[in-house]
């Protein structure tokens, strides 16, 4: 079985599941995603399809080290889940790890739905106690930090 360093967060939007996956997964990472301490920013989308909505479907992200990583959508299910591997990371992450999983879901609770967002980090060989303290002490506060502010935007639109 691959290692993996994981970290899970959740929230509770005031909104459908439809709209919350709408706004969460199709507005650019560029507005959702900024610099945290020494996590860099994305700055700027390449090759994205018109709507990043299908399994298959791949882009690159640009971050504000100069470094970038390829999203591919793995399983797109409407207003119910979406999860994407990551690969190709440049610069100290693609020393780091072989890849990442990405998964959201979303569950109706009456007139809200929570929201779970999950990221799995697979570490190169020797590199994962080194792995689990970023996705630790960096990857999992921002991920506290970034969804809330995701809640947030669909709420207002």
């Amino acid at each position: 079985m691959t290692r993996s360093s994981t970290a899970t967060v959740e929230a509770v939007a005031r909104a459908s599941a439809m709209r919350s996956w709408n706004i969460g997964l199709q507005t650019s990472p560029t507005q959702f995603y900024p610099e945290f301490g020494v996590l860099p920013a994305v700055v700027r989308v390449h090759g994205q399809p018109p709507t990043w909505d299908a399994a298959g479907f791949t882009r690159t992200l640009e971050l504000s080290d100069g470094g970038s990583v390829v999203e591919t959508i793995a399983v797109s299910d409407p207003g119910v889940s979406f999860v994407y591997d990551l690969h190709d990371f440049r610069r100290l992450f693609g020393w780091l790890v072989s890849g990442a999983r990405a998964e959201w879901t979303f569950a109706s609770e009456g007139a809200t739905t929570r929201i779970r967002w999950s990221y799995a980090f697979h570490p190169r060989p020797g590199r994962g106690l080194v792995v689990d303290a970023i996705v630790l002490l960096l990857w999992a506060p921002y991920m506290r930090r970034v969804l809330p502010s995701i809640v947030t935007a669909i709420e207002r639109r």
